[in-house]
């Protein structure tokens, strides 16, 4: 017997579908980025990105008929702890379009165009990323009940938002007037970059302690794993963005020493990367040999590696290697197969009606999760 449909697609519609349009966004500015140029790997950059800025647009108004109609379960989100912190990705979204509108979109829609809807998205989606991150941790501390054993990678989209502005806001100072302005938008970058760092590594040893004593995550939730990519591959590029920024915006000593810190930084955490990126490969083919089936997770799979192949091709346009450049390259390669497989079965789970239909009870794999009502 077929399980009934919801009477609203709209009302179990929650902020982690956001994954989706970040995933898509990151396939056209990770290969704009690329130090190679593929035939044909513009024009698709342009039209994945179209793609993106489309499904922005559909599912902001989308989620504002999930407000407007279902507030009781908009409210009911907000007070989970599996969900709360997708309310993250809801920024990422806004600045990851942003920024491909920018590097990518200004060969179709123009320069000045590009540069103000990245400016509007960048804003947007930075004001966004702040409260999360400050307020994503305040309900986990006064609402939300976590038993020992809870951490979760999920944990991070709040706090990593910020990481995700610093890296895109230095394409913005060029057009930004000279002096001030400049040096107030890469400094403001770096202070985005710290916040975002210092609040992973808070985060980064529960999560790992986690493993360590409770064992895998739950099936469907393994390919969050790979949300630890995020905060690595972000800050990499974070460094080499601010880095080509900081020229002509700071003072000589600072803006000299930006370069060097670019590649004294991102190599180790890139390094860190691929050790994190090879644990949670492994993490999830144990997964998929045990059952796991498609879920909205597997969304995890694109932007953090999107992340990463824009950290490996930002080191290597520092330094000029040509194994950095083979590096960006093979993990490029990676993110386009992840999103064309998370693509084919999220358009699949939509037309099914699957995947906007109430969430089916899970047996708890962990200990369970109680929420504050006071």
């Amino acid at each position: 017997m077929s399980t009934p449909r919801t009477t609203s697609p709209f009302r179990h519609l929650g902020p982690n579908w956001y994954a989706a349009v970040m995933g898509t966004a990151i396939v056209a500015s990770a290969g704009k980025a690329l130090p190679v140029r593929p035939p044909g790997l513009a024009g698709a950059c342009e039209a994945v990105w179209a793609l993106s800025a489309a499904a922005l647009g559909v599912l902001l108004v989308a989620r504002a008929v999930h407000w407007t109609r279902h507030t009781d379960q908009a409210r009911r989100h907000l007070g989970d702890p599996a969900v709360a912190p997708f309310y993250g990705c809801a920024a990422m979204a806004l600045l990851a379009v942003g920024g491909a509108t920018l590097s990518v979109g200004s060969g179709l829609i123009g320069t000045g165009a590009a540069v103000a809807a990245d400016a509007v998205l960048w804003t947007a989606g930075t004001v966004t990323g702040l409260v999360a991150a400050a307020g994503i941790p305040y309900l986990m501390v006064t609402r939300h009940r976590i038993e020992s054993g809870q951490a979760s990678p999920v944990w991070l989209l709040p706090v990593v938002a910020p990481m995700v502005s610093a890296a895109l806001g230095p394409a913005l100072v060029p057009h930004l007037p000279a002096g001030q302005w400049q040096a107030a938008m890469v400094l403001a970058c770096y202070a985005l970059f710290g916040m975002s760092l210092l609040a992973t590594l808070l985060i980064l040893p529960a999560v790992f302690a986690r493993l360590i004593h409770h064992g895998p995550l739950p099936l469907a939730l393994t390919p969050a794993l790979f949300l630890v990519l995020g905060p690595l591959g972000q800050s990499t590029t974070a460094v080499g963005n601010l880095a080509d920024a900081a020229r002509g915006a700071l003072p000589a000593p600072y803006a000299h020493a930006a370069a060097p810190f670019a590649v004294l930084y991102g190599t180790p955490v890139m390094g860190f990367a691929l050790l994190w990126l090879a644990l949670a490969a492994a993490m999830v083919l144990r997964a998929f040999r045990r059952g796991m089936g498609f879920a909205m997770t597997w969304w995890a799979f694109t932007f953090p590696i999107g992340t990463c192949v824009t950290g490996a091709a930002g080191l290597a346009r520092h330094t000029g290697l040509h194994a950095l450049t083979w590096l960006a390259v093979g993990l490029y390669a990676l993110l386009v197969a992840a999103w064309a497989v998370a693509a084919a079965r999220t358009a699949h789970g939509l037309v099914s009606g699957r995947l906007l239909a109430a969430p089916r009870p899970v047996p708890q794999q962990l200990p369970s999760v109680r929420v504050r009502t006071t």
